[in-house]
């Protein structure tokens, strides 16, 4: 389940629109704020989230931490220091898997630009997120610490892909993906391309290796397969090209 990014007392408009723009790159709506400093809604958040609308439009307001995780009973608190409290520590990556293995809602708890969480509001988390960042210069802005969380927890997820239009364009169907393979094979044997026989069944293990990592949507497997197919029977060069 998607889990909710809760930034807590965030600062500037702008801020809060970085991370909307972080979030919804990596498939993330849901977005809670606690006691923005300047008030919500943000004017300076729109510009900055560049495009992130959905998320600035869904965003809830909390007075408290409590509050905003109330229906979450996964609760992670990012922070670089353990502040003594005997809590589970978890990289951005251990935490992710953790948020995938349930079908609980989940929240992960951002703090403030300058001072980040308090210790009281780092406590109402079961744990602690902690980035791996360079000891001698831990300084992250709070768009990159969403992003980086962000971007672990998608990574096995399957997201849509993004046509030209901005609607969401889903991955094809397994048999769209076999026809394309299927298609290569043909054509590149009868070319003559697998050589020497005892080596042709790992070298299409290889290419749908290839084929099968991109996540095709259905478009661009007939667009492939377009281009193969023009390739392998070429037009003509007059219908191509209309000479003056």
């Amino acid at each position: 389940m998607m889990p909710a990014i809760v930034l807590v007392r965030p600062q500037l408009g702008e801020n809060i629109g970085k991370a909307a723009r972080a979030m919804l790159n990596f498939g993330l709506t849901d977005l809670r704020l606690v006691s923005p400093r300047d008030g919500w809604p943000n004017p300076a958040a729109g510009p900055a989230a560049s495009g992130a609308d959905v998320v600035l439009e869904k965003a809830q307001v909390f007075d408290t931490v409590a509050e905003a995780v109330a229906d979450c009973p996964n609760v992670f608190a990012t922070t670089v220091r353990k502040r003594g409290l005997v809590i589970p520590v978890a990289t951005p990556e251990e935490a992710a898997k953790q948020i995938r293995s349930t079908d609980e809602r989940s929240a992960i708890l951002f703090g403030a630009e300058r001072s980040g969480l308090e210790t009281e509001e780092v406590a109402i988390a079961g744990t602690i997120i902690t980035v791996p960042v360079n000891p001698d210069f831990r300084s992250l802005n709070l768009a990159q610490a969403v992003i980086l969380v962000a971007y672990e927890w998608s990574k096995h997820v399957d997201l849509a892909i993004p046509t030209e239009s901005g609607e969401m364009e889903p991955r094809a169907p397994h048999e769209h993906l076999e026809g394309l393979i299927g298609q290569l094979e043909e054509d590149l044997d009868a070319a003559g391309y697998f050589w020497p026989p005892d080596r042709t069944p790992a070298t299409k293990n290889t290419i749908r290796t290839i084929l099968t990592k991109p996540g095709w949507s259905t478009r661009e497997i007939q667009a492939l397969r377009g281009m193969i197919r023009t390739l392998v029977h070429p037009r003509e060069r007059g219908r191509r090209s209309r000479q003056p």
